[in-house]
């Protein structure tokens, strides 16, 4: 073999060390992830084909711990991290200690039947368990995201079926069909409450 071809055979070999010394991404220059055939990727662009690919079908698995924001224990591994599953927090972000919770308004309703009878409570608080837990109740139907202007409102569309000087409301079918339009799709309130939580949390940054 002359050198001419000689030389042609080392500029051919160098190619592929010349074509992947970075990431084939547009404007990526990052180094390619070690480990991969065929098109080159730097470690985020992997991840995020890895996420995309697998269409945001993440796989249910206990969390390390209990989830900082709700106490829950159950996650949703994906390939960039996991979440909590029942409010979505990223495991491994901690909500800063400094910061007072966030302010979530909502209305609650709460059922009640015993020998005074069949009756839902209509109230709003900012600290549903600790108000709740003061509350007699047998079931937590539904929470609405609101303060005491939509309280109020909620008083005056059910007044007609209200226990004088009290949030005790009488079983109708129309406060039924209220309560269950709040309700649709929800499974847990709690869960739902979470996820304002949450989401109260991420806007503040």
């Amino acid at each position: 073999m002359g050198p001419e071809a000689r030389g042609t055979s080392v500029a051919a070999a160098s190619v592929p060390d010349m074509v992947t010394s970075s990431c084939c991404v547009p404007g990526c220059a990052g180094v390619p992830a070690p480990g991969l055939t065929g098109v080159p990727l730097c470690g985020a662009h992997v991840v995020l084909v890895a996420d995309l690919a697998a269409e945001h079908a993440g796989v249910e698995d206990v969390l390390p711990g209990p989830c900082p924001l709700c106490g829950s224990r159950t996650g949703v591994r994906y390939p960039s991290g996991t979440v909590c599953a029942r409010c979505e927090w990223r495991w491994g972000e901690v909500p800063d200690g400094d910061l007072a919770p966030p302010r979530v308004d909502v209305v609650y309703y709460l059922r009640m039947r015993d020998d005074f009878g069949d009756r839902i409570k209509i109230g709003t608080t900012t600290n549903p368990r600790q108000r709740l837990a003061a509350i007699p109740h047998q079931d937590l139907l539904a929470f609405e995201r609101g303060d005491r202007t939509l309280e109020r409102r909620r008083h005056a569309t059910f007044a007609g079926s209200r226990y004088p000087g009290t949030e005790w409301f009488r079983v109708t079918p129309e406060l039924l069909a209220h309560v269950d339009t709040v309700a649709a799709g929800v499974q847990d309130p709690w869960d739902l409450h979470a996820r304002w939580t949450s989401e109260a949390l991420a806007l503040r940054g």
